[in-house]
């Protein structure tokens, strides 16, 4: 065995004592795809643009979305080190757990192993042992400069407890509990124990990638839209409808899904189609009706096809004591 590789067989095993725990994958029952979320804790100064670029997420708009950052946000401002920053991605079920959809995927750099990658590259998201077991990889000692590899990024798409969620993988920061994050997160500490097989909530671990459900917000969704179910965690917002419409969360709001028509460019390049909630006359998506008492209609957002975008009509109290 050549030195490099010594070097390399002892690291791994170095690693595999380490204090700090790795993530390993969320439990998923169902076959589904979904929205998830996941924590980065960049391990250096950097940029948004440059995670962007490591997670493949298309636009930047999708992580200040999850991020509750302004659309005026620079995709060069600086993050820092230590920094958390939540990542949005696409995730599928299979064989009782969730990772990401086929992405991100990593170029191997020079001097790259599979255990660099997982630590310091993706903070620990994956193992080193995930990476080489979706990627096929009989030896983990040998991988090639330019080779491409996609990393599992743990999540899931279940219903929690009788209810549609988002599946956030929460980064444990050091001195938190399992009843600080559940309440925080708006969940019970049951929950996040049973969520997580975790038997006693003092065996949480500062580093652990903890699956978090957060609540999303109500809709009026289309079933047969194309972003059905469309989940919206509370605090962020989403672009959808081949852009030409955005949604946000905000349990300030009845926990009802607001959305509204963009002035961004349509993803195809062409005209978005009309958003004009029907017998209305004048009452487009996100535009309320006024009234002297504590009722009110609003135009609201149901779902796209590929030529269509749906509206509903949506009566909304504003009484005291109804929300």
């Amino acid at each position: 065995m050549g030195s490099a590789t010594l070097l390399l067989v002892l690291s791994i095993f170095i690693s595999g004592v380490s204090v700090i725990p790795t993530a390993e994958g969320f439990n998923c029952t169902s076959n589904a795809t979904c929205r998830a979320i996941v924590d980065y804790v960049s391990p250096n100064t950097t940029t948004l643009l440059d995670i962007q670029t490591r997670f493949g997420v298309k636009n930047l708009r999708s992580i200040l979305g999850v991020n509750s950052m302004p659309l005026s946000t620079s995709p060069n401002q600086t993050v820092q080190s230590k920094q958390k920053i939540r990542i949005p991605f696409h995730c599928a079920c299979a064989n009782g757990s969730g990772t990401s959809n086929k992405r991100p995927v990593y170029k191997v750099q020079p001097g790259d192993d599979l255990y660099h990658i997982a630590v310091d590259v993706f903070s620990r998201l994956v193992t080193y042992p995930q990476i080489q077991a979706v990627n096929h990889i009989k030896d983990a000692n040998l991988i090639e400069k330019g080779q491409e590899l996609w990393i599992p990024l743990p999540c899931s798409c279940d219903d929690v407890d009788g209810s549609k969620v988002v599946h956030y993988g929460h980064v444990v920061e050091a001195g938190s509990s399992v009843d600080q994050i559940a309440s925080v997160y708006g969940t019970s500490p049951e929950t996040l124990l049973r969520l997580n097989g975790i038997a006693n909530a003092k065996d949480l671990q500062a580093g652990a990638v903890l699956d978090v459900p957060l609540r999303a917000c109500n809709s009026t969704m289309n079933s047969s839209s194309l972003d059905y179910p469309l989940l919206v965690a509370n605090g962020t917002y989403v672009f959808t409808a081949k852009n030409c419409i955005k949604c946000n969360c905000d349990a300030a709001n009845n926990s009802m899904l607001q959305c509204e028509p963009t002035d961004i460019k349509h993803s195809e390049g062409e005209t978005c189609p009309s958003m004009l909630c029907g017998g209305t006359g004048n009452l487009y998506i996100g535009n309320l009706t006024s009234s002297s008492s504590c009722n009110r209609t609003r135009c609201a957002y149901s779902g796209y096809t590929n030529e269509t975008i749906f509206t509903t009509l949506v009566n909304e109290s504003t009484c005291p004591g109804n929300f």
